[in-house]
């Protein structure tokens, strides 16, 4: 607990609220410039939200575009530090409301930004260049305890470390994904030739799993750290070309802050501040309660959550079932034909049910390859078909990573009266 409370300079803080506000802003305006909120938001009819929020819908017209709007500007008052409490609980119940509403786009670093948004909510982090201290609204600080960079370290470290443990299955280590990723993520002749060699592959495949898991170790010894952040920022600039994984790869690049002797980053990014090294340290207790009462069980938590899919029956990687909310980002290529038929129970009478009629391209890839989407799409077809009795069934099989195509959903089970469960195995999906 001592350590945990010891005082420490707050630039680490300071600097990745700066770094955090900034990327939330380009994220949000961003999203609408690249036509992201158009294809995600306005043009689908029907939009696939988490299991448990169908009443989390978008806003209608253009509404979804003064809704990002709005996320941008918190965002550059999150920067600021301008009204900063008030900026980062109204950004993160917008993102909550981003992710929760829409998972056809899903991405890992969306769930890490939700996380972090969060805790910022309970940190100190407007206490120095912050318009909040110039303008008098909360007393200047130059120290906070320990126990939040620590739990930045610890965060980062989980997504790491679940990464890599997720990466041990044969399609990685025989490179067979890397390779087909790879291949995907460019048009340049001479790159696809160089991706297409199996010692490339491969070297990226294992350095994938070696970065993830000593990212983190060698990042905390001072002798490494200089060596860590160059193959970090290799790793990092290396996705952001090829992957196009948005602000990913800078918003991981931002928890090196941590790492660091926070008398370091305040010399880099704090010039004017002057250093409390000399000063009469001691023990700081801001946020005790916070500690012991949302951090501790906060982390438990997010140990815990990445497990789930251990105690269900069936293989993650084929029934999906545990994927979200696990650090399982980039692992496989699944692709997927569904055929939906009707069967009116009075007449006996069977219909192929039009689909494509109100989903876009992309979520019909998704209902094909997600058995989530396809349970949930049998209920908007159930409401459809309100007071009719009729039967669902789904003809359905999936190919992951390029490999033989293998029935996902049990052709002889009426879809009508399947449930959904979140902690076990739903049983009308077809275990291999």
């Amino acid at each position: 607990m001592k350590i945990l409370f010891q005082e420490i300079d707050n630039s680490p803080l300071i600097v990745f609220r700066i770094f955090f506000g900034f990327l939330v802003a380009c994220e949000s305006f961003g999203a609408i410039l690249t036509g992201w909120v158009k294809r995600v938001f306005i043009d689908p009819q029907f939009t696939f939200t988490f299991i448990g929020f169908e009443w989390l819908q978008p806003f209608p017209g253009n509404g979804m575009y003064f809704y990002f709007i709005t996320m941008g500007i918190f965002g550059l008052a999150i920067m600021l530090g301008y009204r900063y409490r008030i900026a980062i609980i109204s950004y993160t119940f917008l993102w909550a409301g981003v992710y929760f509403m829409q998972k056809t786009a899903y991405n890992n670093h969306y769930y890490l930004l939700l996380l972090i948004s969060f805790l910022l909510i309970f940190l100190p982090a407007n206490r120095y260049a912050s318009l909040d201290v110039k303008q008098q609204r909360v007393k200047e600080e130059k120290t906070m305890p320990y126990w939040i960079s620590l739990l930045f370290i610890v965060q980062i470290a989980i997504v790491y470390v679940y990464a890599s443990i997720a990466k041990f299955y044969p399609d990685w280590l025989d490179g067979t994904f890397t390779r087909n990723l790879l291949v995907n993520s460019t048009e340049i002749i001479t790159l696809k030739k160089l991706f297409l060699q199996k010692w490339f592959y491969l070297f990226i495949a294992y350095m994938g799993i070696i970065f993830d898991l000593l990212i983190v170790p060698l990042l905390l010894f001072k002798r490494t750290r200089i060596i860590a952040l160059i193959a970090s920022l290799s790793f990092h600039l290396f996705n952001a070309v090829f992957l196009e994984i948005g602000i990913f790869p800078f918003f991981a690049l931002t928890f090196a802050l941590f790492f660091y002797e926070p008398e370091a980053i305040r010399r880099i990014f704090l010039i004017k501040k002057t250093s409390v090294e000399n000063e009469n340290l001691h023990q700081n207790f801001y946020g005790k309660r916070i500690v012991y009462f949302l951090m501790i069980p906060y982390i438990i938590i997010q140990l815990i959550l990445p497990l789930r899919h251990h105690f269900i029956e069936g293989d993650v990687l084929w029934t999906e079932e545990g994927h979200r909310l696990s650090w399982r980002m980039m692992l496989r290529e699944r692709n997927g034909y569904i055929i939906i038929r009707l069967k009116d129970l009075k007449t006996g009478k069977e219909s192929i049910y039009n689909y494509g009629k109100e989903l876009t391209e992309k979520q019909a890839l998704n209902l094909a390859a997600k058995p989530d989407f396809i349970w949930q799409y049998c209920q908007r077809i159930k409401e459809e078909y309100k007071g009719k009795p009729i039967a669902i069934y789904i003809d359905c099989k999936n190919s992951i990573n390029r490999k033989e195509y293998k029935t996902l959903i049990d052709p002889k089970f009426d879809m009508a009266s399947a449930e959904w469960s979140h902690f076990k195995h739903n049983e009308w999906i077809v275990l291999h």
